[in-house]
Protein backbone atom coordinates (compact mmCIF):
# COMPACT_ATOMS: atom_id res chain seq x y z
CA UNK A 1 0.00 0.00 0.00
CA UNK A 2 2.59 2.47 0.50
CA UNK A 3 4.87 1.43 -2.02
CA UNK A 4 1.50 2.84 -4.03
CA UNK A 5 0.92 5.34 -2.04
CA UNK A 6 4.67 6.67 -2.61
CA UNK A 7 4.24 6.26 -6.75
CA UNK A 8 0.94 8.09 -6.57
CA UNK A 9 2.75 11.18 -5.56
CA UNK A 10 5.22 11.49 -7.83
CA UNK A 11 2.92 10.58 -10.55
CA UNK A 12 0.21 12.98 -9.85
CA UNK A 13 2.59 15.36 -8.95
CA UNK A 14 3.78 14.89 -12.70
CA UNK A 15 0.85 15.03 -14.31
CA UNK A 16 -0.32 18.12 -12.78
CA UNK A 17 2.84 20.30 -13.44
CA UNK A 18 2.57 18.47 -17.22
CA UNK A 19 -1.31 20.48 -17.18
CA UNK A 20 0.47 23.93 -15.91
CA UNK A 21 2.99 23.46 -18.62
CA UNK A 22 0.95 22.63 -21.65
CA UNK A 23 -1.88 24.36 -20.57
CA UNK A 24 -1.57 27.06 -18.34
CA UNK A 25 1.94 28.19 -19.63
CA UNK A 26 3.93 27.96 -16.54
CA UNK A 27 7.42 26.99 -17.57
CA UNK A 28 8.90 27.23 -14.17
CA UNK A 29 6.93 24.47 -12.44
CA UNK A 30 9.35 21.59 -13.35
CA UNK A 31 12.03 24.06 -11.77
CA UNK A 32 10.23 24.55 -8.62
CA UNK A 33 9.51 20.21 -8.51
CA UNK A 34 13.07 19.85 -8.98
CA UNK A 35 13.83 22.44 -6.34
CA UNK A 36 12.05 20.27 -3.99
CA UNK A 37 13.55 17.06 -4.42
CA UNK A 38 17.01 18.14 -3.37
CA UNK A 39 15.88 20.84 -0.65
CA UNK A 40 13.93 18.46 1.38
CA UNK A 41 16.18 15.44 0.74
CA UNK A 42 18.63 17.93 2.76
CA UNK A 43 15.65 18.62 4.95
CA UNK A 44 14.75 15.25 5.77
CA UNK A 45 18.74 14.46 6.31
CA UNK A 46 19.06 17.57 8.38
CA UNK A 47 16.12 16.76 10.68
CA UNK A 48 16.82 13.11 11.06
CA UNK A 49 20.50 14.39 12.56
CA UNK A 50 18.35 16.77 14.70
CA UNK A 51 16.64 14.25 15.83
CA UNK A 52 19.32 12.40 17.35
CA UNK A 53 19.95 13.83 20.67
CA UNK A 54 16.33 13.69 21.94
CA UNK A 55 16.01 10.02 20.59
CA UNK A 56 18.42 9.71 22.55
CA UNK A 57 17.79 11.20 25.86
CA UNK A 58 14.16 9.76 25.54
CA UNK A 59 15.24 5.93 24.38
CA UNK A 60 17.52 6.22 27.40
CA UNK A 61 14.66 7.04 29.94
CA UNK A 62 11.89 4.95 28.72
CA UNK A 63 15.11 1.88 28.73
CA UNK A 64 15.53 2.82 32.62
CA UNK A 65 11.22 2.27 32.58
CA UNK A 66 11.30 -0.77 30.99
CA UNK A 67 14.16 -2.07 33.47
CA UNK A 68 12.37 -1.09 36.08
CA UNK A 69 9.89 -3.44 36.13
CA UNK A 70 6.72 -0.65 34.69
CA UNK A 71 5.90 -3.65 32.05
CA UNK A 72 5.44 -6.39 34.13
CA UNK A 73 3.44 -3.92 36.31
CA UNK A 74 1.16 -3.16 34.02
CA UNK A 75 1.07 -6.78 32.57
CA UNK A 76 -0.47 -7.65 35.92
CA UNK A 77 -2.73 -5.19 36.13
CA UNK A 78 -4.45 -5.74 32.69
CA UNK A 79 -4.45 -9.29 32.95
CA UNK A 80 -8.05 -9.68 34.75
CA UNK A 81 -9.42 -7.23 31.88
CA UNK A 82 -8.53 -9.02 29.14
CA UNK A 83 -9.12 -12.66 30.59
CA UNK A 84 -12.93 -10.80 30.15
CA UNK A 85 -12.78 -9.40 26.89
CA UNK A 86 -11.61 -12.64 25.22
CA UNK A 87 -13.21 -15.54 26.91
CA UNK A 88 -11.87 -17.76 24.06
CA UNK A 89 -8.64 -17.44 25.79
CA UNK A 90 -8.15 -20.00 28.47
CA UNK A 91 -6.54 -18.52 31.48
CA UNK A 92 -2.74 -18.32 32.03
CA UNK A 93 -2.39 -18.88 28.87
CA UNK A 94 0.94 -17.47 27.22
CA UNK A 95 -1.33 -15.73 24.69
CA UNK A 96 -2.50 -13.32 27.61
CA UNK A 97 0.58 -12.59 28.91
CA UNK A 98 2.17 -11.38 25.71
CA UNK A 99 -0.62 -9.51 24.53
CA UNK A 100 -0.34 -7.63 27.61
CA UNK A 101 2.98 -6.58 27.44
CA UNK A 102 2.15 -5.44 23.75
CA UNK A 103 -0.07 -3.02 25.01
CA UNK A 104 2.38 -2.17 27.77
CA UNK A 105 4.91 -1.60 25.85
CA UNK A 106 2.63 0.81 23.61
CA UNK A 107 1.55 2.68 26.30
CA UNK A 108 4.77 3.49 27.41
CA UNK A 109 5.59 4.20 23.69
CA UNK A 110 8.23 0.90 23.55
CA UNK A 111 7.70 0.63 20.13
CA UNK A 112 10.95 -1.20 19.41
CA UNK A 113 9.20 -3.81 21.81
CA UNK A 114 5.60 -3.82 21.42
CA UNK A 115 6.15 -5.05 17.62
CA UNK A 116 8.00 -8.55 18.36
CA UNK A 117 5.45 -8.56 21.60
CA UNK A 118 2.37 -8.26 19.02
CA UNK A 119 3.74 -10.77 16.72
CA UNK A 120 4.34 -13.10 19.52
CA UNK A 121 1.04 -12.47 20.97
CA UNK A 122 -0.82 -13.59 17.74
CA UNK A 123 1.34 -16.76 17.09
CA UNK A 124 0.12 -17.75 20.53
CA UNK A 125 -3.89 -16.56 19.57
CA UNK A 126 -3.56 -18.47 16.42
CA UNK A 127 -2.43 -21.63 18.43
CA UNK A 128 -5.99 -21.48 19.79
CA UNK A 129 -7.65 -20.90 16.16
CA UNK A 130 -9.38 -23.82 14.93
CA UNK A 131 -9.80 -21.72 11.13
CA UNK A 132 -6.03 -20.83 10.35
CA UNK A 133 -6.18 -18.82 7.29
CA UNK A 134 -9.09 -16.75 9.30
CA UNK A 135 -9.01 -14.09 11.95
CA UNK A 136 -10.75 -15.31 15.40
CA UNK A 137 -12.94 -13.10 17.28
CA UNK A 138 -9.67 -13.02 19.88
CA UNK A 139 -7.30 -12.19 17.31
CA UNK A 140 -9.75 -9.33 15.73
CA UNK A 141 -9.84 -7.33 19.20
CA UNK A 142 -6.43 -7.62 19.78
CA UNK A 143 -5.49 -6.37 16.21
CA UNK A 144 -8.34 -3.64 16.87
CA UNK A 145 -7.25 -2.45 20.55
CA UNK A 146 -3.75 -2.27 19.58
CA UNK A 147 -4.26 0.23 16.70
CA UNK A 148 -6.50 2.32 18.96
CA UNK A 149 -4.55 1.81 22.14
CA UNK A 150 -3.32 4.86 24.70
CA UNK A 151 0.00 5.64 24.51
CA UNK A 152 0.64 7.25 27.76
CA UNK A 153 4.10 8.36 27.03
CA UNK A 154 4.03 9.38 23.34
CA UNK A 155 7.92 10.68 22.69
CA UNK A 156 8.07 10.17 18.82
CA UNK A 157 6.08 13.25 18.58
CA UNK A 158 6.83 15.32 21.64
CA UNK A 159 10.67 14.82 19.76
CA UNK A 160 9.33 15.69 16.43
CA UNK A 161 7.37 18.89 17.92
CA UNK A 162 10.87 19.73 19.50
CA UNK A 163 12.85 19.47 16.57
CA UNK A 164 10.57 21.71 14.53
CA UNK A 165 10.62 24.10 17.39
CA UNK A 166 7.73 24.16 18.98
CA UNK A 167 7.73 26.38 22.42
CA UNK A 168 6.39 23.56 24.67
CA UNK A 169 6.21 20.63 22.61
CA UNK A 170 4.23 18.43 25.10
CA UNK A 171 1.24 20.89 25.34
CA UNK A 172 -0.51 18.43 23.45
CA UNK A 173 -0.38 15.78 25.73
CA UNK A 174 -3.76 16.24 27.30
CA UNK A 175 -5.42 16.68 24.21
CA UNK A 176 -4.18 13.78 22.37
CA UNK A 177 -4.98 11.64 25.53
CA UNK A 178 -8.65 12.37 25.05
CA UNK A 179 -8.53 11.41 21.54
CA UNK A 180 -6.92 8.57 21.73
CA UNK A 181 -9.30 7.47 24.36
CA UNK A 182 -12.09 8.37 22.48
CA UNK A 183 -10.93 5.90 19.15
CA UNK A 184 -9.97 2.83 21.99
CA UNK A 185 -13.38 3.01 23.44
CA UNK A 186 -14.87 3.63 20.11
CA UNK A 187 -13.04 0.64 18.65
CA UNK A 188 -13.67 -1.72 21.81
CA UNK A 189 -17.30 -0.62 21.82
CA UNK A 190 -17.77 -1.84 17.76
CA UNK A 191 -16.34 -5.02 18.02
CA UNK A 192 -17.73 -6.01 21.66
CA UNK A 193 -20.99 -5.16 19.27
CA UNK A 194 -20.01 -7.64 16.77
CA UNK A 195 -18.33 -10.41 18.56
CA UNK A 196 -21.53 -9.77 21.78
CA UNK A 197 -18.60 -9.37 24.55
CA UNK A 198 -20.52 -8.21 27.51
CA UNK A 199 -18.66 -4.85 28.68
CA UNK A 200 -21.32 -4.62 31.39
CA UNK A 201 -19.65 -7.51 33.40
CA UNK A 202 -18.39 -5.89 37.01
CA UNK A 203 -14.56 -6.34 36.12
CA UNK A 204 -14.90 -4.70 32.43
CA UNK A 205 -16.72 -2.21 33.86
CA UNK A 206 -14.38 -1.38 36.64
CA UNK A 207 -11.29 -1.02 34.63
CA UNK A 208 -12.93 0.92 31.69
CA UNK A 209 -15.46 3.34 34.73
CA UNK A 210 -12.27 4.41 36.34
CA UNK A 211 -10.71 5.11 32.73
CA UNK A 212 -13.41 6.99 32.08
CA UNK A 213 -13.71 8.86 35.12
CA UNK A 214 -10.22 10.32 34.37
CA UNK A 215 -10.89 11.64 30.99
CA UNK A 216 -14.32 13.07 31.87
CA UNK A 217 -12.39 14.42 35.06
CA UNK A 218 -10.23 16.27 32.67
CA UNK A 219 -12.91 17.21 30.60
CA UNK A 220 -14.83 18.76 33.61
CA UNK A 221 -12.30 20.91 34.74
CA UNK A 222 -10.73 22.28 31.57
CA UNK A 223 -14.22 22.78 30.67
CA UNK A 224 -14.49 25.98 33.18
CA UNK A 225 -11.54 27.16 32.06
CA UNK A 226 -10.95 29.95 29.56
CA UNK A 227 -8.90 29.27 26.77
CA UNK A 228 -5.51 31.00 27.60
CA UNK A 229 -5.86 29.29 30.90
CA UNK A 230 -7.09 25.82 29.45
CA UNK A 231 -3.53 25.76 27.31
CA UNK A 232 -1.86 26.75 30.30
CA UNK A 233 -3.04 24.56 32.49
CA UNK A 234 -2.59 21.72 29.98
CA UNK A 235 1.30 22.42 29.40
CA UNK A 236 1.34 22.67 33.64
CA UNK A 237 0.00 18.93 33.60
CA UNK A 238 1.56 17.87 30.95
CA UNK A 239 5.24 18.47 32.03
CA UNK A 240 4.15 17.23 35.61
CA UNK A 241 2.67 14.27 34.43
CA UNK A 242 5.65 13.17 32.14
CA UNK A 243 8.31 14.09 34.22
CA UNK A 244 6.92 12.30 37.32
CA UNK A 245 6.78 9.30 35.29
CA UNK A 246 10.55 9.78 34.71
CA UNK A 247 11.46 10.22 38.20
CA UNK A 248 9.04 7.12 38.89
CA UNK A 249 11.31 4.84 36.65
CA UNK A 250 14.31 6.14 38.18
CA UNK A 251 12.72 5.63 41.76
CA UNK A 252 11.69 1.84 40.43
CA UNK A 253 14.99 1.24 39.16
CA UNK A 254 16.56 2.20 42.56
CA UNK A 255 14.27 0.18 44.66
CA UNK A 256 14.65 -3.05 42.63
CA UNK A 257 19.01 -2.39 42.26
CA UNK A 258 18.50 -1.66 38.60
CA UNK A 259 21.54 0.44 37.55
CA UNK A 260 19.49 3.49 35.94
CA UNK A 261 22.33 4.59 34.29
CA UNK A 262 23.85 1.69 32.24
CA UNK A 263 19.96 1.17 31.55
CA UNK A 264 20.13 4.55 29.95
CA UNK A 265 23.41 4.69 28.23
CA UNK A 266 21.78 1.50 26.57
CA UNK A 267 18.70 2.85 25.63
CA UNK A 268 20.65 5.84 24.31
CA UNK A 269 22.65 3.78 21.89
CA UNK A 270 19.23 2.48 20.57
CA UNK A 271 18.64 6.49 19.83
CA UNK A 272 21.54 6.53 18.12
CA UNK A 273 20.89 4.31 15.51
CA UNK A 274 17.21 4.75 15.24
CA UNK A 275 17.91 8.29 13.99
CA UNK A 276 20.15 6.93 11.52
CA UNK A 277 17.83 4.12 10.95
CA UNK A 278 14.94 6.54 10.14
CA UNK A 279 16.85 8.85 7.53
CA UNK A 280 16.07 6.44 4.48
CA UNK A 281 12.40 6.39 4.96
CA UNK A 282 12.08 10.42 6.28
CA UNK A 283 13.73 11.13 2.65
CA UNK A 284 11.92 8.71 0.46
CA UNK A 285 8.63 10.23 2.12
CA UNK A 286 9.41 13.86 2.47
CA UNK A 287 10.76 14.23 -1.23
CA UNK A 288 7.64 12.94 -2.61
CA UNK A 289 5.70 15.00 -0.61
CA UNK A 290 7.88 18.19 -1.52
CA UNK A 291 7.15 17.04 -5.19
CA UNK A 292 3.63 16.38 -4.38
CA UNK A 293 3.48 20.08 -3.13
CA UNK A 294 5.33 22.36 -5.29
CA UNK A 295 3.30 20.53 -8.32
CA UNK A 296 0.38 22.22 -6.30
CA UNK A 297 -1.50 18.76 -6.36
CA UNK A 298 -1.87 19.58 -2.77
CA UNK A 299 -3.08 22.47 -2.63
CA UNK A 300 -6.07 21.84 -5.28
CA UNK A 301 -6.66 18.92 -2.93
CA UNK A 302 -6.74 21.08 -0.09
CA UNK A 303 -8.59 23.87 -1.23
CA UNK A 304 -10.86 21.74 -2.82
CA UNK A 305 -11.99 20.41 0.51
CA UNK A 306 -11.49 24.20 2.20
CA UNK A 307 -13.96 25.11 -0.47
CA UNK A 308 -16.40 22.12 0.58
CA UNK A 309 -16.23 22.84 4.26
CA UNK A 310 -16.83 26.61 3.79
CA UNK A 311 -19.75 26.13 1.86
CA UNK A 312 -21.18 24.35 5.08
CA UNK A 313 -20.45 27.72 6.79
CA UNK A 314 -17.70 26.09 8.95
CA UNK A 315 -14.05 26.51 9.82
CA UNK A 316 -11.59 24.64 7.00
CA UNK A 317 -8.44 25.60 9.15
CA UNK A 318 -8.73 21.81 10.50
CA UNK A 319 -8.05 20.96 6.16
CA UNK A 320 -4.10 21.93 6.09
CA UNK A 321 -3.53 18.46 9.02
CA UNK A 322 -5.58 16.21 7.03
CA UNK A 323 -2.98 14.39 4.73
CA UNK A 324 -1.65 13.37 8.50
CA UNK A 325 -5.01 12.20 9.71
CA UNK A 326 -5.31 10.63 5.46
CA UNK A 327 -2.10 8.98 5.65
CA UNK A 328 -2.46 7.16 9.42
CA UNK A 329 -4.16 4.05 8.79
CA UNK A 330 -1.69 3.47 6.19
CA UNK A 331 1.60 4.56 7.08
CA UNK A 332 2.92 5.53 9.89
CA UNK A 333 6.52 6.50 8.25
CA UNK A 334 3.71 8.46 5.76
CA UNK A 335 1.84 9.89 8.49
CA UNK A 336 4.71 10.64 9.84
CA UNK A 337 6.27 12.76 7.63
CA UNK A 338 3.17 14.53 6.74
CA UNK A 339 3.27 15.68 10.18
CA UNK A 340 6.98 17.20 9.84
CA UNK A 341 5.94 18.60 6.86
CA UNK A 342 2.21 20.14 8.34
CA UNK A 343 5.00 21.73 11.46
CA UNK A 344 7.61 22.90 8.82
CA UNK A 345 4.72 24.92 6.43
CA UNK A 346 2.51 26.29 8.53
CA UNK A 347 4.86 26.03 12.23
CA UNK A 348 4.57 23.75 15.23
CA UNK A 349 2.75 26.02 17.66
CA UNK A 350 0.30 26.48 14.84
CA UNK A 351 -2.90 25.10 14.80
CA UNK A 352 -2.18 22.81 11.96
CA UNK A 353 0.53 21.58 13.60
CA UNK A 354 -0.93 20.85 16.67
CA UNK A 355 -3.61 19.13 15.45
CA UNK A 356 -1.60 16.81 12.81
CA UNK A 357 0.51 16.14 16.27
CA UNK A 358 -2.80 15.11 18.23
CA UNK A 359 -3.79 13.34 14.79
CA UNK A 360 -0.90 11.32 14.78
CA UNK A 361 -0.80 9.87 18.19
CA UNK A 362 -5.13 9.08 18.61
CA UNK A 363 -4.69 6.49 16.33
CA UNK A 364 -2.29 3.76 14.71
CA UNK A 365 -1.39 2.34 11.52
CA UNK A 366 -4.49 0.39 11.05
CA UNK A 367 -3.36 -1.51 7.75
CA UNK A 368 0.02 -1.86 8.35
CA UNK A 369 -0.41 -3.37 12.06
CA UNK A 370 -2.72 -5.88 10.04
CA UNK A 371 -0.55 -7.02 7.46
CA UNK A 372 2.05 -7.41 9.58
CA UNK A 373 0.59 -9.19 12.46
CA UNK A 374 -2.19 -11.47 10.41
CA UNK A 375 0.81 -11.51 7.95
CA UNK A 376 3.09 -13.07 10.76
CA UNK A 377 0.33 -16.35 11.35
CA UNK A 378 -0.99 -16.46 7.55
CA UNK A 379 -4.38 -15.29 7.75
CA UNK A 380 -5.54 -14.40 4.69
CA UNK A 381 -9.43 -13.53 5.65
CA UNK A 382 -9.22 -11.01 8.08
CA UNK A 383 -13.53 -10.93 8.70
CA UNK A 384 -14.35 -7.40 10.66
CA UNK A 385 -11.14 -6.22 11.34
CA UNK A 386 -10.48 -3.74 8.79
CA UNK A 387 -14.46 -2.10 9.35
CA UNK A 388 -13.98 -2.21 13.48
CA UNK A 389 -9.97 -0.59 13.13
CA UNK A 390 -11.51 2.15 10.69
CA UNK A 391 -14.05 3.03 12.59
CA UNK A 392 -11.72 3.66 15.54
CA UNK A 393 -9.39 5.70 13.10
CA UNK A 394 -12.07 7.85 12.67
CA UNK A 395 -13.33 8.40 15.87
CA UNK A 396 -10.09 9.38 16.66
CA UNK A 397 -9.60 12.00 14.15
CA UNK A 398 -12.74 13.23 14.80
CA UNK A 399 -12.26 13.62 17.88
CA UNK A 400 -8.92 15.17 17.54
CA UNK A 401 -10.53 18.26 15.32
CA UNK A 402 -12.97 19.27 17.88
CA UNK A 403 -10.10 18.90 21.16
CA UNK A 404 -8.03 21.06 19.11
CA UNK A 405 -10.17 23.45 18.47
CA UNK A 406 -11.33 23.28 22.03
CA UNK A 407 -7.80 24.06 23.12
CA UNK A 408 -6.26 25.51 20.19
CA UNK A 409 -9.29 27.32 18.44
Amino acid sequence: MLNIIWIAFFLIAFAVALFKLLVLGDTVIFGEIMQALFALATTAFEIALGLTGILTLWLGMMKIGERSGFIEWLTRGLTPLFTRLMPEVPKNHPALGAMVMNMSANALGLDNAATPLGIKAMQELQKLNPFKDTASNPQILFLVINTSAVTLFPVTIFTYRAQMGAANPTDVFIPLLIATYCSTMVGLITVAFVQKINLLDRVVLTYLGVISLIVFGLLAYFGQLSQAQMQAQSALISNLIIFSLVIAFIVAASWRRVNAYEAFIEGAKEGFSTAVMIIPYLVAMLVAIGVFRASGALDLLADGLRYLVLSFGLDARFIDALPTALMKPFSGSGARAMLIDTMEVHGADSFAGRLASIVQGSTETTFYVLAVYFGAVGIRKVRHAVSCGLAADIAGILAAIFIAYWFFG
